[in-house]
């Protein structure tokens, strides 16, 4: 498997597997198991997920050396402070039956977020977690994170896909040292993405998939990525993606497309702040 190497010289999966909208206990460790039999050795999940414990239970079920796999969890808002962000995390490593985990991001930028990250900074430094990062931080935020804080986050998982292809957050995201991913690298079908005629065309010329042509994209950008399917044939085809590359015309071509908006909602936006404000979790 390719992988990225983080500001901290940990080795992390380019193409990893996202667990996002799987809470079914059942149907999470079914398309986990399948995961992990097809290859697949990066695992993207988050308290808010609701689905910490059935990653878990997969894992140990699995078989596979700790050692080879690289497993991600999230912070959710309510937890955010500096002893409550330690006490989330210890629900956490609980709940996936870990001894450790390979990144540990705080999932939105809100609440007392720098408290958390303190939390995090001494968690980093004890051995709990491998490396430390945030989502959904813009640039801004990212900034005032980094000069006061000492540890440089080493990753920032956003929204990227063809319509809001973040290439000056990247950019900038470079500049510090942070490692890019995308969340949401389909935009979950939105503006038909999966029947787009560029996307298509660029697609049966390399015999792939629109799906894979999207992740190619994304890996020749240097972008990080856990795509995300319940199905066993998308599971195999998005990991089979290493064979082809796209021509630098095909690649200008995706450029193109860029809106530059969010498909989702704006994390500077007052009223999507509130609502996520608002989601608490009974776990």
């Amino acid at each position: 498997m390719q992988t990225i190497k983080l500001n901290n010289g940990i080795s992390m999966p380019q193409l990893g597997f996202g667990v996002f909208q799987v809470p079914d206990p059942a149907e999470c460790e079914r398309v986990v198991t399948e995961a992990l039999e097809l290859g697949y050795r990066s695992l993207d999940t988050a308290a808010a997920y609701l689905n910490e414990e059935a990653v878990g239970r997969t894992i140990r079920n699995s078989g596979l050396p700790r050692e080879e796999l690289f497993i991600t969890t999230k912070l959710w808002i309510q937890d955010a402070g500096e002893a409550s962000a330690r006490q989330a995390f210890e629900r956490s490593l609980k709940r996936l039956d870990l001894d450790y985990l390979d990144l540990y991001l705080i999932h939105q930028p809100f609440g007392d977020y720098y408290g958390a990250w303190r939390a995090m900074e001494a968690l980093n430094q004890e051995g709990q977690v491998r490396a430390i990062g945030v989502s959904n931080f813009y640039p801004d935020r990212l900034l005032d994170l980094i000069q006061h804080n000492q540890i440089v986050p080493a990753v920032n998982q956003v929204e990227v896909h063809p319509f809001f292809q973040r290439r000056e957050d990247q950019a900038f995201m470079r500049q510090q040292g942070v490692q890019i991913e995308s969340w949401g690298p389909f935009a979950e079908g939105r503006n038909n993405l999966f029947s787009d005629p560029n996307l298509t065309r660029i697609a049966q010329a390399h015999g792939k998939t629109v799906a894979q042509v999207v992740l190619r994209w994304l890996l020749q950008r240097d972008v990080v990525v856990i795509p995300k399917s319940v199905r066993h044939e998308r599971l195999a085809e998005n990991l089979n993606v290493f064979d082809f590359e796209l021509t630098p015309a095909e690649m200008d071509t995706i450029a193109a497309m860029d809106t530059g908006k969010s498909l989702f909602f704006d994390h500077r936006d007052a009223e999507a702040v509130r609502r996520l404000g608002q989601v608490r979790l009974n776990i």
